[in-house]
């Protein structure tokens, strides 16, 4: 796992995307790295600790669930 992701996994897990819509652009901001990083980092994520997260659509808006 990269410290980006590592970073990111436990942001996710404080957070409240499960709820509230996923902004890869407010992410980026936060991490101050591209968005393209942060979907990178979120793909990697599903790969590598799928137990972990949990990417889906809701009300017309990507949410994230992460423990």
């Amino acid at each position: 796992m990269t410290t980006l992701e590592a970073k990111l996994i436990k942001w996710l897990s404080k957070s409240d995307f499960h709820i509230q819509p996923w902004s890869s652009k407010d992410a980026a901001k936060a991490f101050k790295v591209s968005e393209d990083e942060i979907y990178e980092a979120v793909a990697a994520l599903t790969k590598k600790v799928p137990e972990r997260i949990q990417v889906f659509y809701k009300d017309g808006s990507v949410h994230i669930a992460a423990d």
